[in-house]
């Protein structure tokens, strides 16, 4: 039987809706034990919204004060003293397990499986390559521990249990390292929804031609109540900050609505919502690839039609 170990994700007391989708990756291995693990300064408000995911029978809690802000380095030697009994350690494909995870492989010896979209058996995975134009099918050798991440655009989130799952303090013993501390944490997303979390996201592309228009996408952003993203052009043309971005060398996203505005669609844009609900498009080149994928598209100025959209929104 395969007991699996999901790193919970979360921020401010509230777990990341990564997490339950992390739980429905692991629902697709048959007979698999579910835990989850929580490292927190104050764990019990995070291991109760946990411990009450379908699928979920058991969380862990190690508290420490150096988890108040978790860093990578923080957590792994942590996930590392409750690790052994385990088949599976599952993370999340977002900057928190993207971060984490690798080091966890490395410290075990065994090579991470990333981004798996498909469970296809106890240690057989997919997951896409070339940006998505392809598919990979993958196997983990059976006698090692599967170190993975998964590509939570690809799964819904587990839905609520009957019941609450138990929940235990571990006495595992762990040393902080001394080499890395945290210092600051900077956000541009202010009090928008979070970009990888978001139903409703709002991005802009390098059309916006300056870092003072782009305040057209926040104000458009805020009167959907959405997050806000931006094409890879538009961040390394900096009108936006990149932990805005979207795509292959950013975020992958599964919001229920898109927007795309000056945003042409390069293949490596696409790759990172393309599991988008509905895509809407606004560009004046009616050619351009976004098009192609989108479910509503409007071929006109944004610089005329934002504004328009955003008075119509706010009424």
């Amino acid at each position: 039987m395969s007991k699996i170990l999901i790193i919970a994700e979360h921020a401010g007391g509230q777990l990341n809706p990564s997490t339950a989708k992390c739980v429905s990756c692991a629902s697709g291995i048959a007979g698999a034990s579910i835990e989850v693990l929580v490292l927190a300064a104050d764990p019990a408000a995070v291991a109760a919204q946990a411990a009450a995911i379908s699928g979920v029978s058991r969380v862990l809690t190690l508290s420490h004060a150096a988890f108040e802000q978790a860093t990578a380095a923080a957590c792994a030697p942590a996930v590392l003293a409750v690790a052994g009994d385990y088949s599976h350690i599952f993370g999340p494909s977002t900057t928190f397990g993207k971060d984490l995870m690798p080091r966890i492989a490395a410290k075990l010896g065994v090579s991470q499986v990333s981004d798996i979209m498909e469970v296809q058996g106890s240690h057989q995975f997919k997951r896409p390559i070339y940006a998505g134009n392809a598919i990979a099918s993958v196997e983990a050798p059976t006698g090692q521990t599967v170190v993975a991440t998964i590509r939570t655009a690809s799964y819904q989130a587990a839905g609520a249990a009957a019941g609450a799952a138990p929940v235990e303090a571990s006495s595992a013993a762990f040393e902080v390292p001394g080499h890395t501390r945290f210092v600051g944490l900077e956000s541009g997303g202010g009090d928008r929804p979070d970009l990888q979390t978001a139903a409703k996201v709002v991005s802009g592309g390098r059309a916006l031609a300056s870092e003072e228009n782009f305040k057209l996408i926040y104000d458009l952003a805020d009167a959907f109540k959405a997050g806000v993203g931006a094409s890879r052009a538009a961040v390394d043309a900096g009108y936006a900050p990149n932990d805005m971005q979207v795509g292959q060398t950013g975020k992958i996203i599964a919001p229920d609505l898109y927007i795309a505005i000056g945003i042409s669609g390069a293949i490596q844009h696409l790759t990172g919502i393309k599991d988008a609900g509905t895509i809407v498009a606004i560009n004046k080149d009616p050619e351009a690839p976004i098009f192609e994928v989108a479910d509503i598209g409007l071929v006109g100025d944004l610089f005329k039609v934002v504004p328009e959209l955003q008075a119509a929104i706010s009424k």
